[in-house]
């Protein structure tokens, strides 16, 4: 959703990047992803400061290669193994086109040989692009003008050929459906409507970040269809692009333009953790036709309108439902590969929830804990952007260190738009005893632009402290929204988390009050729910408290819950499934 109401293991492929002479091979990711995020072109986004901003994004497969547009981004990005992104700078608009968006909720397909591809507008005037090289940057109109245009636009290609765009972005009107001649891109016919939402029956879909759908009404965008097994997955976001709650729900048929069934739960959901929000995305294969999905992560500082971008695995269970898993999802998983670790959690746990930090200096109220609190939404920023700002993690405990995810905050930021050409660079540090240091990554000669930037290590060490040492930053000051450090403690697990109790009552049965006794020896608790109790596809990390108000059920049908608790040393045992009817 745009600014629009107010917007294994062996087997994996390897990615290869350089820091100075060494050259390290990657299998993990961690999410939010780390690209080179241009900042929002549009000045009266910016009144409480300029920021990175992007979002709706959609990841096709061509010619062995991942491609990855996304809003207001000036050209787009292309990846062989989805872990290194490079990014082609490019405008998808006429001279005569009088608008910051640019390239807005893009709609990209495959067709044939071609890549095409349209961005969201209604206006008669803009065009359909396409390219058999994308990747060098060639491009042309496959229609100069596509009259029917279309808002939050994705185009479907069935499996015999035939062509259909769905489109819609509202909290007023439903999603659209329409078939189009192939080689005109004219509609045959005219628009179908294909699915409002229904918030008295699916809380999930209630707007606000607490869904009290007090304010508005919520908001049905970003369409997306996959096939799979004869069946026609229709993906929508909702119930707004601003909260930790938004989410792609799914709607099955066994026609392209329906009728439709929506499912009870969203299948792409993550309302906890650092990275909050997985909506507006698209779903699509790797080269071994595993399933993945891409959606828009919320931040919503410095702007309603500001997020980031989070791939997350998904698929179909035996039943044909439709999921993503979003358990632990902004730790560290594996890149695709062969077998069957694709997106598998690598089980390198946080070390430094909460823990004492230190810092070189601090700016007004952006404290130091900020960076280690698990809200990306929070940061520190130092008083200044020179060598001598630092921040320095204490893990507690001497621990095993496999991966640093650097988050870097827009504080005091002079940029508008795509920039390219800049670039951060750091040191990070380790130590045992904090006065002893080693050099755990030397990135004092980079010169890419990572502002969400993921250190997996060689080799794993043993450490109990991490500094981080800024050298440049590519504007504004030293800021970090998360210092996130993952391996394992040498502690134990936690133990199975005891009166897990979900109390629902008839007087609005789409929400239920979750609580349990507190641990000690946890730090956060994943609740898992469903509407069968071998699909708990559903999961939400909760930091800090031992209950949570769950807003998001279908009140027509039984859920069924179970918890685990989380620690730096791992995770507990789940507890039995309870049903709440």
């Amino acid at each position: 959703m745009v600014a629009k109401h107010f917007f294994g293991f062996a087997f994996v492929f390897l990615s290869v990047f350089f820091s100075g002479n060494i050259v390290i091979a990657q299998k993990t990711y961690c999410n939010p992803i780390n690209l080179d995020y241009g900042y929002t072109p549009i000045p009266n986004f910016t009144n409480w400061g300029k920021h990175r901003a992007t979002a709706d994004p959609v990841i096709v497969t061509y010619k062995g290669d991942y491609y990855l547009f996304s809003t207001n981004q000036w050209g787009y990005w292309h990846s062989s193994d989805m872990s290194k992104w490079t990014f082609v700078a490019r405008h998808f608009l006429r001279p005569e086109h009088k608008v910051y968006d640019d390239l807005c909720a893009p709609s990209v397909w495959v067709q044939g040989d071609t890549m095409l591809v349209f961005g969201s507008t209604y206006a008669r005037n803009f065009p359909i692009w396409m390219s058999t090289n994308p990747k060098a940057n060639e491009w042309k109109e496959a229609v100069h003008e596509f009259d029917i245009g279309g808002w939050d636009p994705a185009h479907f290609v069935d499996d015999d050929g035939r062509l259909y765009m769905y489109n819609g972005s509202s909290n007023t009107y439903p999603l659209y459906g329409i078939e189009l001649d192939r080689k005109t891109f004219q509609p045959q016919g005219t628009r179908k409507e294909l699915l409002v939402l229904n918030p008295e029956r699916f809380g999930w879909q209630r707007f606000g970040e607490h869904l009290d759908n007090t304010f508005l009404d919520p908001f049905v965008e970003g369409a997306w269809m996959t096939k799979h097994n004869k069946k026609y997955y229709l993906q929508y976001g909702a119930p707004g692009t601003e909260f930790s709650g938004y989410a792609d729900g799914v709607a099955v048929s066994d026609n392209p333009l329906g009728p439709f069934e929506q499912q009870s739960l969203p299948f792409s959901y993550k309302p906890g953790g650092f990275a909050r929000g997985a909506g507006h995305g698209a779903t699509f294969q790797d080269e071994q036709k595993n399933y993945w999905h891409v959606s828009t992560v919320v931040l919503s500082v410095k702007n309603n309108f500001e997020r980031r971008i989070g791939i997350w695995p998904a698929g179909f269970d035996r039943d044909d439902v439709m999921y993503m898993d979003a358990s632990f999802g902004d730790y560290p998983h594996y890149l695709p590969g062969k077998g069957k670790q694709h997106g598998a959690f690598t089980g390198w746990m946080l070390l430094n929830y909460n823990k004492p930090v230190r810092v070189s200096s601090t700016l007004g109220r952006y404290s130091a804990n900020n960076a280690v609190d698990e809200d990306m939404k929070t940061y520190w920023s130092a008083a200044g952007s020179g060598k001598n700002e630092w921040i320095e993690s204490d893990l507690g405990q001497v621990s095993t260190v496999h991966a640093v995810q650097v988050n870097y905050a827009d504080q005091d930021v002079d940029f508008l738009g795509k920039q390219t050409g800049t670039y951060h660079q750091y040191i990070l540090r380790y130590s045992l005893d904090g006065r002893n240091w080693k050099v755990l990554k030397d990135k004092s000669q980079n010169r890419g632009d990572v502002p969400h930037d993921y250190v997996e290590l060689e080799s794993p060490v043993q450490a109990r402290f991490v500094r981080l040492e800024n050298i440049h930053m590519p504007t504004g000051k030293f800021a970090i929204s998360g210092l996130r450090v993952f391996g394992k403690g040498a502690g134990k697990t936690p133990a199975s988390v005891e009166d897990f109790v979900v109390l629902r009552t008839e007087k609005d049965k789409r929400s239920a009050w979750i609580r349990w006794k507190p641990q000690d020896d946890a730090f956060a608790y994943n609740i898992y729910t469903g509407t069968a109790p071998d699909k708990l596809y559903n999961c939400i990390m909760v930091h800090s408290n031992n209950e949570y108000w769950f807003k998001g059920m279908d009140n027509t049908k039984p859920y069924y819950f179970c918890i685990e608790a989380i620690n730096e040393n791992g995770v507990s045992k789940r507890t039995k499934v309870i049903k709440a009817n």
